[in-house]
């Protein structure tokens, strides 16, 4: 499994980029075919939002992509709530293949 963390329009801490990579390791237990993790990190300077960062997670396995998406004020608040989306969709896709 590769893993590729992207930072748009700012330099990510080494912290913030160890925090996610934890996180993705975590991906092998949900699906044991993962080819390709895509993260990017974003800064949203949309005037009147008050939620401007923004992350993005694509998880590659065989013949199928997740994609998930999150704003909030925090980019641990937002990789979180994208990753457990992502993972939700594996489990549903895992839960539909197996039915």
């Amino acid at each position: 499994m590769t893993v590729k963390i992207q930072a748009v329009h700012f330099d990510a801490d080494v912290k913030l980029v160890e925090y996610v990579t934890k996180k993705i390791k975590k991906l092998d237990t949900f699906h044991g075919q993962i080819i390709k993790v895509d993260v990017f990190l974003k800064l949203d300077n949309v005037i009147h939002n008050i939620k401007d960062k923004v992350a993005e997670v694509s998880v590659h396995v065989p013949k199928h992509q997740f994609f998930a998406k999150c704003c909030s004020k925090a980019f641990e608040e937002s990789f979180d709530d994208a990753f457990e989306s992502v993972i939700n969709q594996i489990k549903r896709k895992k839960d539909k293949l197996a039915a």
